[in-house]
């Protein structure tokens, strides 16, 4: 497949551009958490553990910029905001979920547990 741009990055095939979106160390976990519910920045920030603030806060707006996340801000004092999937955002889970078993087959062929 030819390189290509987008956004003024230049990309050598479609998994690298989909990684872009979706991947590091952050934004899957994100994604799999809003999947049932809508969640709220300090609740994400509680069930994620080892997360800065400023990590948190950075991948929820890449999330945000591709379309897969919606973020919702309530007028109120103190200001509350909401994090909810999107329908492409929806569209990543089965990618998600097959990395997650293909990750917990490769951890149990070198002896690590799960929970």
């Amino acid at each position: 497949m030819p390189e290509f741009k987008h956004d003024g990055k230049l990309y050598y095939n479609p998994i690298e551009f989909a990684l872009f979106h979706i991947g590091g160390t952050w934004k899957m976990p994100i994604l799999w958490r809003l999947r049932n519910k809508t969640l709220r920045y300090s609740e994400l920030q509680k069930d994620i553990p080892h997360i800065t603030h400023k990590m948190l806060t950075t991948q929820l707006k890449d999330l945000e910029a591709s379309g897969l996340i919606h973020r919702e801000v309530y007028a109120a004092v103190p200001p509350r905001v909401e994090y909810s999937i999107t329908e492409k955002g929806k569209e990543a889970l089965p990618v998600v979920e097959m990395l997650i078993n293909y990750g917990k087959k490769l951890m149990e062929e070198n002896g690590i547990e799960h929970a």
